[in-house]
């Protein structure tokens, strides 16, 4: 199975999306879907999507992306975890398949 590249973001690539970078990691590992978790301010993450697989944000997205981009507030208000864990692995899996 592929490895899968992983963008993390939020607004200033510190507070949020580590605590988002943890609860993926942690969700990864549960799934046994191998990836590289790369954290980054949403600004970048348009120069950087060439090289990854999916963009997971705990922000706004100023824009749309060649990506698959997952919003992740879930992780940090409680609200809707079940189904936004179902999406990222989901797409997770997706993007294998068609390695």
């Amino acid at each position: 199975m592929k490895k899968l590249n992983v963008l993390v973001a939020c607004g200033a690539g510190i507070a949020t999306s580590t605590v988002v970078m943890k609860k993926v990691e942690d969700l990864f590992k549960e799934e046994n879907i191998d990836a590289n978790l790369i954290q980054i301010k949403i600004a970048e993450a348009a120069s950087k999507q060439e090289d990854a697989d999916m963009l997971i944000s705990t922000t706004v997205l100023p824009t749309t992306y060649s990506i698959p981009s997952i919003k992740a507030m879930g992780f940090l208000t409680g609200l809707g975890v079940d189904k936004l864990k179902k999406e990222i692995v989901d797409t997770a899996h997706e993007i294998q398949s068609e390695a």
